[in-house]
């Protein structure tokens, strides 16, 4: 069968989704090396920056790693965060962590399919979109899907964990 549209390479998380009967469509973009902020991803897809989010993984000092799923204009706000998780305080990991604790590459971590689980909490907008745009495990790919089935595929719960970015 020869179809028309060039084949995208299912990422391991994509598979995950599968298998957990999650529908979502994979979208490519052109990956900016020099750029990998959510803005460029949003601009690429043609997309609000608003629906577009990013995955931080962060960690807090009474409950170890977390992750935090927020939109691409704004940031984390540390103090919510590690409320949120049941911390004290919080900080984000050194880049250097990122791949081996996650399997991911910055500009390219998922929420899904980490090497292992970790607590997640997705910014309280998520749910106010039909869909959201959320990295599918590599640099020039999302996922498009429903917000509510990402949250409950990562156990994630909804929280105030972000601000938006000061310009």
């Amino acid at each position: 069968m020869n179809s028309s549209k060039e084949k995208i390479a299912k990422t391991n998380a994509a598979r995950l989704l599968d298998r957990a009967k999650i529908h979502y469509e994979l979208i490519p973009y052109t990956v900016d090396p020099d750029n990998l902020a959510a803005e460029h991803v949003a601009e690429e897809l043609g997309e609000d920056i608003n629906c577009v989010f990013k995955t931080l993984v962060l960690h807090g000092d009474k409950c170890g790693y977390f992750v935090c799923v927020l939109p691409g204009n704004m940031e984390v706000d540390l103090k919510k965060a590690a409320k949120a998780a049941g911390a004290k305080k919080a900080e984000m990991i050194p880049m250097k962590e990122l791949l081996p604790l996650t399997g991911y590459i910055r500009g390219g971590c998922s929420p899904v399919g980490m090497k292992k689980p970790f607590p997640t909490y997705f910014h309280s907008t998520a749910v106010g979109y039909p869909f959201i745009y959320v990295s599918a495990g590599q640099r020039g790919l999302q996922f498009k899907v429903a917000p509510s089935d990402l949250i409950a595929y990562c156990s994630g719960e909804v929280a105030d964990i972000a601000e938006m970015k000061e310009h």
